[in-house]
């Protein structure tokens, strides 16, 4: 398939409260660490919607706590979060991909990634294509930012902590994504997001923020 035909659904996990966002505690207070959360998923999305490549976005979220009408604002279908667990959720979004007539590419990509430019995803696909299955660990090396599979391939998520090597063992080949990618810089710590503020976060993070 070439890169012009290429189509991706991606499945993005969003917790959209402040546990999302437990790493920053305590020094940031709960109302601030959901409002952070809620705006990096918007500005991941976002950036997903500038991705040609990109066919179908489904997000996997509480539906009661999550920013879910901001999230289908910004193409993004909604699955229920079943409550058991983020590799769980994002197979419950996987299965209703499975379940459908959709013959695109998967990936999964995380929902806290302010700074993320469509630039940069697409560049990071169109490589995925190249492979059954991919990774894209994040800038420490440990984490996983997005995990990729070739249409009619089987892709398990194995997120949490150390789940880069966890991908790797499973099959997943290594994108050379450069280390200075947008993709790499997920948000869990208040460094993480000092970090991202000094690289440039989208309308959602810098109104937050504000």
């Amino acid at each position: 398939m070439s890169d012009s035909a290429a189509v991706w659904t991606v499945v993005v996990p969003v917790k959209g409260t402040a546990a999302g966002k437990s790493r920053m505690s305590p020094t940031v207070d709960s109302t601030r660490r959901a409002l952070l959360a809620e705006a990096f998923a918007l500005d991941t999305l976002a950036a997903l919607q500038g991705t040609p490549s990109v066919g179908r976005v489904i997000v996997v979220t509480d539906p009661d706590a999550g920013p879910t009408a901001a999230l289908r604002t910004l193409g993004a279908e909604i699955v229920a979060d079943p409550g058991l667990g983020l590799n769980p959720a994002i197979s419950a979004a996987l299965d209703t991909v499975a379940h459908g007539s959709s013959g695109s590419h998967l990936a999964v990509l995380l929902g806290d990634l302010p700074s993320l430019r469509s630039a940069d995803l697409a560049a990071a696909l169109r490589l995925a294509e190249q492979h059954p299955l991919a990774v894209v660990a994040d800038a420490e090396g440990s984490g996983t930012t997005l995990l990729t599979a070739r249409a009619g391939e089987g892709l398990v998520p194995q997120f949490g902590s150390g789940s880069a090597a966890r991908h790797l063992a499973a099959g997943h080949r290594p994108l050379e994504v450069p280390p200075t990618s947008t993709l790499r810089l997920d948000v869990d710590t208040e460094a993480d997001l000092a970090e991202a503020i000094a690289r440039g976060v989208g309308e959602h993070t810098r109104r937050a923020l504000g």
